[in-house]
């Protein structure tokens, strides 16, 4: 679809008519069950969710799916409020000497950490890597911060980028070098508190798939062989993809034990006056998670989006007719665009007067909006809408 499809000039009202233009080419060019792979790539930049980028495996979210990943972290973030988890930010940098105290942990990450080596033309007298992860950016400052069991638990959660380099065949959304997630890292006195808060996001995570992004996944526990490098266990949701009969993870809950209390010190007084190490929890999911939600419900259309998670939920789109008084069916179309609004849905109007209607159902339909409505000159008569 040519890029200029969304940006002509939402109005109309006075002035000089313009031309409707014949456009036909929204059309998708490949068949999802006939080749699936040329399928998504079209479908996530034809639906204006992303931009290929100058970087091989980096990619620009437009805000068709920054929007969604809005409403997903609206949902996430009021759920563990409730779980008294507090907003933080980390740097995205982290040292050498910081990364390789963890080694188990970083042999999981090392060929995908990307390094900042130089300042300008200097070389930098030691090297900077971006965060693949937080854990050894955070757990530094998780033993400074607790001292007793009063401090406990800290609860901490962040919003941010992170880089994982070294792969091929990178996949928008599913498989990229850079990506946006929430991470949550928690610290508690005893494991069993450890092991409910597991449970807990896990089943948020259950819930984004299920309830929001109408994705079915499996809630479980990861062999040893899988599990997350340098944790105690690793449980995560899975999801299915049948074009490809494969397997998808979707989010993962950690119980990480006492492995990183041990390498960072993390400790603290229990009410008897003895010392003891805490017990801790890492837990994240990433934009990937669009990127499943377009594989399960897209089809040769373009989008198909579920309407929690849908930006417009519901398209308002007039049809006059020559000598029609589009005057009035524009406004029967913004009274009922208010309305929707007013009673809680996500509504919009395409008034734009270079598109055909024909065009205009064509883009929405490429977008993925779950609901058209359509007022013509007989709709308006007889007081209805399509």
């Amino acid at each position: 679809m040519s890029s200029s499809g969304g940006k002509g000039a939402k109005g109309g009202g006075g002035g000089k008519k313009k031309e409707v233009k014949k456009e036909t080419k929204l059309g998708m060019a490949y068949k999802k069950d006939d080749n699936f792979g040329e399928w998504y790539s079209e479908v996530v930049v034809n639906s204006e969710m992303i931009e290929y980028y100058d970087i091989s495996g980096c990619y620009i979210l437009r805000p068709w799916a920054m929007e969604i990943w809005e409403l997903l972290k609206e949902f996430f973030d009021a759920e563990i409020k409730k779980l008294k988890l507090k907003p933080y930010y980390f740097p995205l940098f982290v040292t050498e000497n910081v990364l390789q105290k963890e080694k188990d942990h970083i042999e999981g990450f090392a060929p995908e950490v990307a390094w900042v080596t130089k300042s300008g033309k200097s070389e930098l007298e030691a090297p900077i890597a971006i965060r693949p992860t937080s854990e050894t950016v955070m757990y530094p400052y998780f033993s400074k911060w607790i001292r007793s069991h009063r401090d406990l638990p800290l609860r901490c959660n962040q919003w941010c980028n992170v880089v994982r380099w070294e792969f091929s065949n990178p996949t928008p959304f599913i498989r990229s070098r850079e990506f946006l997630w929430q991470e949550g890292h928690t610290a508690f006195a005893t494991k069993e508190e450890a092991d409910e808060e597991v449970l807990q996001i896990l089943e948020l995570y259950r819930r984004i798939y299920e309830e929001f992004l109408a994705v079915p996944v499996s809630k479980g526990r990861k062999s040893e062989m899988e599990k997350f490098a340098g944790g105690l266990y690793t449980t995560s949701v899975e999801a299915f993809i049948p074009n490809t009969g494969r397997g998808i993870q979707g989010a993962t809950s950690h119980c990480l034990g006492q492995n990183f209390a041990k390498m960072f010190d993390i400790t603290f007084e229990n009410e008897k006056g003895a010392r003891e190490m805490v017990w801790q929890n890492s837990w994240a999911y990433t934009t990937r998670s669009i990127g499943v939600m377009v594989m399960t419900h897209g089809d040769d259309k373009g989008l198909v989006l579920p309407p929690r998670v849908a930006p417009i939920q519901i398209i308002v789109i007039p049809v006059p007719y020559k000598d029609a008084d589009t005057t009035a069916i524009k406004g029967a179309c913004e009274s009922a665009v208010y309305t929707l609004n007013e009673s809680g849905f996500r509504a919009d109007l395409d008034t734009r007067e270079n598109y055909s209607p024909g065009w205009k159902y064509s883009h929405w339909e490429m977008k993925g909006v779950p609901l058209r409505i359509e007022i013509g000159p007989k709709d308006l008569a007889n007081q209805q809408v399509l």
